[in-house]
Parts: C-alpha cells; structure tokens; sequence
C-alpha cells in the first residue's frame, strides 16, 4: 500500500511565512526549515526513535535508502517526489 503525498507545506503555513515580517531569504530558509521538520518527523518514526534522537548518520542512510528506491522503482515509490 503505497502513502499518500506528503505535503510539506500547507497553503496555510505558506500564507503565515507570507505574512511574517521577514526578508525573503529568511522566508525561504523558514519554508525550507518546516519541510525539514516534516521530513525528521518522518525518518524519526521509520527508526522509532524522538526526532531529537535521531543521529547524522540515521539521516543519512535515510536519504541512502529513498534516493536507491527513486532510482530503482520511481519517484512516486519514494518518500520525497523530485
């Protein structure tokens, strides 16, 4: 059973950052920052550990394993879609 689409930002969120008194440069990293924390989020319950648990090395052999199932069965088999 395949997962559905994970959205990183909601048009919500995005509306808020939008609106905060912020530079763009820091709107962009404030975007990137909240997409980040989704994807911890989720690479955290895949290792059953806190997010603040997680090890440089849990994330890296994270994005080992979604980059090898994107090459192998699909971007839409992968966790991120790009």
């Amino acid at each position: 059973m395949q997962e559905p689409t994970v959205q990183f930002l909601t048009p919500e969120e995005s509306g808020q950052v939008d609106a905060a008194l912020l530079s763009s440069p820091e709107k962009f990293l404030t975007r990137i920052t909240i997409s980040s924390l989704r994807v911890l989020i989720h690479i955290a319950k895949e290792n059953q550990v806190a997010v603040e648990d997680l090890t440089p090395k849990q994330i890296i052999s994270w994005f080992e394993k979604d980059g090898k199932i994107r090459r192998e069965q699909g971007t839409e088999a992968a966790f991120l879609k790009w």
